[in-house]
């Protein structure tokens, strides 16, 4: 029996809008938000056999969509799976429904922050704004500036330094950032993302 299975036999009733409830169902939340037909799939996993992480999530694209489908807001939003993907849209790409999985990802990791759930990825959200800190200053990632800013936030130092050794010696991370033309273009697009100091 899969992970999914059993806590969907443990649910009693799916998180469906009900009389006096105003509250909408999950599945249509999501819709709503993330503008993809997930109710479209028929969970022929082609989207979990592309995925390039699959390995380091804790359910399937296929299996998320399924808790969504089934109203397990707290399952879904505390998973590791929404966080581990990176929106690169390999599954959406597969989807033989044309569903934007990565859109729902999206749309997940979202409400998760807006809920206040605890993160299914300790340090995830650190990781991500490195990653945006370098795509605004260069307009594009500089992988060994957003690793070094990640080893910088969490303090772990000297956790995958083989890896990056490794990286480093075959030419997979450049020393000095390349710019794109117009860095100012990109910068204006942060704007409205950055917190205001307090």
């Amino acid at each position: 029996m899969s992970k999914v299975q059993a806590l969907v036999q443990g649910a009693a009733v799916p998180d469906m809008a009900k009389a006096g409830n105003p509250r909408q169902s999950l599945a249509a939340e999501v819709t709503e938000r993330s503008g993809a037909a997930l109710n479209r799939c028929y969970h022929c996993q082609s989207c979990g056999n592309g995925c390039p992480f699959v390995q380091a999530m804790d359910y399937a694209p296929n299996q998320v969509l399924r808790l969504v489908q089934f109203g397990m807001r707290q399952e879904v939003l505390t998973c590791k799976t929404i966080w581990v993907c990176v929106g690169c849209h390999t599954c959406s790409s597969q989807c033989p429904m044309s569903i934007d999985i990565a859109a729902i990802m999206d749309t997940l990791r979202l409400m998760a922050v807006e809920e206040g759930v605890a993160i299914g990825k300790p340090n995830i959200i650190d990781f991500h704004e490195e990653v945006l800190r370098s795509l605004e200053k260069y307009g594009r990632a500089h992988k060994l500036g957003i690793m070094l800013g990640y080893k910088r936030q969490t303090g772990r130092w000297l956790k995958d330094l083989d890896v990056g050794l490794k990286m480093l010696a075959r030419r997979k991370l450049d020393l000095i950032p390349s710019r794109v033309r117009d860095v100012k273009e990109i910068t204006d697009l942060f704007k409205c993302y950055w917190r205001e100091p307090a």
